[in-house]
Parts: C-alpha cells; structure tokens; sequence
C-alpha cells in the first residue's frame, strides 16, 4: 500500500535513524551475549560508537532499547487504517495497514530472532512487552472505531484490536521457529479470525 502524506526523511532524519538501529543492534547483541544484568549503558555507547549522553537522547533505559521503543516517523494506524479503501473488510483491512510494519520486520529478521530470543531469556522484560502491547492495542481500537464509526468504548473495536493483535503475535512466534515469511503467517492467522475462528476440514478431521 502506498503511504500518502508521508514525508521524505532527510538526511538529518536518516543518521537519527541509523543511529537508533545501531543502539538497538548493539543492545540486543551485548545483551545477548552477556545478560541484561551484566550490560551497562557505558557498554552499549562504546559499541555503536556514541557517547552516553547521545544513547539517552533516543532511549530512556536499555530495556527501551531492547525493545525497540516507538518509531520516530511514518504514519499512524490510524491514518493507515482510514486510507485503506472503505471497500476493504476489516480484518483485511487492518493487515492492509500493518503491512509496512511487517515488511520492516521481515526485513530485520536476525535482529528480531534476537529479540525474541532476549525477551524468552529474561522475564523481568515482560511488564514492559506487554504495556507496549496495550499501547499498540489502544491505538488499534482507535483506528477501528473511526473506521467503523463507533465510540472506543464499545466492544466491537476493542475486541478486534484484542484479537488482531493475538493473531500477529502468534504469527509471530511462528516465524521465529519456521523460518516462514512473516506477512504470509501473518495473513493466514488473520484469515482464521475472518472465518470467525472456524476450523478447516483438514484441522478437524486431524
């Protein structure tokens, strides 16, 4: 899907961004490698080559870099979700708008096998997966309720953001272990919740 609106990143724009991917790469290599406990954050500047001072102008604490933290551009789900034609069912259309974010997954696989294998490693991470998941699932049922043209506060568009968001991180552990590409496992998850959960003549008769 074309992205409308999105503005050319600058030169300025693209040495911020190189500069984040290599905080990130050199977190989760070191962390990787050593453990959480035993990597400062003195360790990871030497790593990529920036000072401290420069590491805390993109992340708040390692573990923000561990996991990635909020990107810095593109548009929102909910400019990506309203552009995608009305036409479109929503399920299909909720993966029409992540596309772009798939893509850049499937694109960083090695960085994110890493990530994932991180995350497994230490469970003191996951409070702060899963309030990035509620955020992430906020901002879908958002996207959904204006789309739909209901409140938030019904239950139709923080059901779908629930159950779209179950659907890729299952897809998601799947590509970890498959070696799949991701936006096919992707699509087939969501395709199971378009069908309403059904399951296929071949899984039942199993």
């Amino acid at each position: 899907m074309a992205e409308t609106g999105a503005a050319t990143p600058t030169r300025r724009d693209r040495k911020k961004q190189q500069t984040r991917a290599a905080l990130m790469a050199a977190t989760l290599r070191l962390v990787d490698e050593r453990g959480l406990e035993h990597v400062t954050v003195e360790d990871i500047s030497e790593a990529a080559d920036v000072s401290p001072r420069t590491f805390f102008n993109y992340f708040a604490t390692k573990d923000d870099a561990l996991l990635g933290g909020p990107l810095p551009h593109g548009p929102s789900m909910h400019d990506r979700l309203l552009a995608v034609p009305a036409g479109v069912p929503l399920v299909p259309a909720i993966l029409q708008a992540m596309s772009a974010d798939i893509a850049e997954i499937q694109g960083e696989r090695d960085l994110w096998l890493t990530r994932l294998r991180v995350i497994k490693s230490n469970p003191s991470l996951l409070p702060l997966l899963v309030a990035r998941g509620e955020c992430a699932e906020e901002e879908t049922v958002v996207a959904v309720a204006a789309r739909t043209g209901l409140s938030t506060d019904d239950l139709f568009p923080q059901l779908a953001a629930t159950l779209t968001g179950a659907a890729f991180r299952t897809a998601m552990m799947r590509w970890a272990t498959t070696g799949d590409n991701l936006y096919d496992l992707v699509r087939e998850t969501f395709e199971v919740l378009e069908k309403g959960l059904a399951p296929t003549h071949e899984e039942v008769t199993r």
